[in-house]
């Protein structure tokens, strides 16, 4: 039984039919209607290398864009060069404080059961420190994603892999040129980083980096040129910025340039958020109605689990696998 079938099968009700329902209409929206997809990262789901199963909805035409965190961006790119110098702490539900000072004195970053290690940071930071530099030399600022991808053109970086490239979402977007927005980049390792290197200066100046707003304005371009053609949908993973920056393309568009653009035509969210009183990540799909995100009609689902576990299962479904 392949994955689709056992999802067919098994997943009938409560969170089950819930993702099964997401998935099918989410296979729906890309093969029936020709309609494009922006998939939204918040977690850790690069450390928990979602890659695998994301990279390859992006090579099949599955996923038209992506907005994440910066950390997401950037534990991608960890992963990648890094993967066998990892630490995964079985038990780390019972790690005491004096466990946790002993991880930070080897040298590691714990993210759940995932211990990130130091020097990578510090690898990578070395390569992307004299793209910054040049950037703000030249006053040719570049978008996050865009630092990353002239990362992966460094013809000296792939003797560094420790997994297949295959694995990477980002290169997988690099490839098939779809955009990424990282809104929010200081609030990750290197974009700390980056701060630091403008504050000793290291780095010209903050010039050198596009700001949110900058793409903001290039995603309600992204926008504009598909959807007259294309249905767009909205797949939410986690709550935060990553998924905020970009829903709010459409009221902007409607309400601050009085455009008549189509709102999402499609919104599904994983989340172990639940509904309350300023909880915005935890907020029912119609809440958005208010705000001139999503109409009345359009499909919405609303999963409350671990998007580690349903993401790859809503994947593999839309792959037919």
């Amino acid at each position: 039984m392949n994955v689709s079938d056992f999802l067919e099968r098994h997943y009938r009700h409560f969170n089950a039919r819930e993702t099964l329902a997401a998935a099918r209409s989410y296979k729906d929206l890309i093969e029936k209607r020709d309609g494009r997809m922006m998939v939204t990262l918040a977690g850790a789901m690069s450390t928990g290398e979602l890659g695998l199963s994301l990279a390859d909805m992006i090579r099949q035409g599955k996923v038209h864009a992506v907005t994440c965190t910066a950390a997401n961006l950037e534990e991608d790119i960890f992963n990648l060069v890094a993967h066998d110098e990892y630490r995964v702490i079985e038990n780390w539900r019972g790690l005491s404080a004096s466990d946790e000072e002993a991880l930070l004195e080897q040298g590691f970053n714990r993210v759940t059961d995932t211990c990130i290690p130091e020097t990578v940071m510090r690898h990578i930071e070395g390569r992307l420190t004299k793209l910054w530099q040049h950037a703000a030399d030249s006053n040719q600022p570049r978008t996050p994603a865009e630092f990353m991808f002239e990362l992966l053109d460094d013809p000296e970086l792939p003797q560094h892999f420790q997994v297949p490239r295959e694995n990477s979402w980002l290169a997988a977007a690099k490839d098939a040129g779809i955009p990424v927005f990282v809104p929010g980049v200081e609030d990750s390792t290197l974009g700390n980083i980056f701060t630091a290197r403008v504050i000793d200066g290291t780095v010209a100046g903050h010039h050198a980096m596009k700001p949110g707003t900058a793409q903001l304005e290039k995603l309600a371009a992204w926008y504009r040129e598909t959807s007259p053609q294309h249905p767009i949908g909205f797949f939410q993973i986690g709550g935060g910025i990553a998924g905020d920056f970009s829903i709010c393309v459409v009221p902007m568009m409607r309400q601050d340039l009085k455009e008549d653009v189509p709102l999402w035509s499609y919104f599904c969210q994983i989340s172990d958020a639940e509904t309350s009183y300023g909880g915005y990540s935890g907020a029912v799909p119609n809440e958005k109605i208010t705000w001139e995100k999503l109409s009345r009609e359009t499909p919405k689902f609303m999963i409350h689990s671990d998007a580690s576990i349903v993401a790859p299962l809503i994947f593999a479904y839309v792959l037919g696998l």
